[in-house]
């Protein structure tokens, strides 16, 4: 499984590509940034970050996008930037008939480190344990988006084995129940009282 792992922002947007297995050794086979100059216009920015994921899609050809699901913050400007960012990865992966997926910061801080209250470097220092780097991946954002790859590749194959329970439950349709013949019921008497 080839994971594009997007950790979106429209300053930065942290790419990352991992292959591999769950269970098994994992290997990076690229991370970056994709970079937006904050004096552009927000048109330029986002047609920057699509021509930056296009060109990760070209080299790396993923079977899968892995996304950090926006979550609401305090700050609106930066969960806008980041919704936008996420909606133009999202967009990059479907024209090309890619899967996508999202998980949550806490989802992926849980699968890489074991708590989704995990601080970055703690993100960062398991990112480098489990992909045998040298050194944490600069800045965060593309260790980020390595750990949402990670997270993808060992999540994917629970998530695929509820989807297709649920697929086959909505064809099948519920469970029948058992109906009883109307002999077999007894019928319900009330004693009426006398006057």
């Amino acid at each position: 499984m080839r994971v594009l792992g997007v950790d979106p922002g429209l300053t930065r947007c942290g790419v990352g590509v991992v292959e591999g297995v769950a269970g098994r050794p994992l290997t990076m086979l690229g991370v970056g940034v994709v970079r937006t100059s904050s004096d552009a216009e927000l048109g330029d920015r986002l047609v920057a970050v699509e021509r930056g994921i296009e060109a990760w899609l070209d080299e790396y050809s993923p079977g899968y996008v892995a996304v950090e699901r926006v979550f609401a913050q305090h700050n609106v400007r930066t969960v806008m930037g980041t919704a936008q960012a996420s909606a133009v990865a999202m967009l990059c992966a479907a024209r090309r008939g890619i899967p996508v997926a999202l998980h949550t910061p806490s989802e992926v801080k849980a699968a890489v480190t074991g708590s989704g209250r995990a601080e970055k470097a703690q993100v960062g220092a398991m990112v480098t344990r489990l992909l045998r780097l040298d050194a944490p991946p600069k800045p965060a954002d593309a260790a980020d988006a390595l750990a949402l790859a990670i997270c993808h590749i060992w999540r994917a194959p629970a998530q695929n084995r509820l989807q297709q329970a649920v697929a086959a439950h909505r064809t099948s349709g519920p469970p029948a129940t058992p109906r009883t013949s109307g002999a077999s019921r007894a019928p319900r008497t009330l004693k009426g009282r006398s006057a």
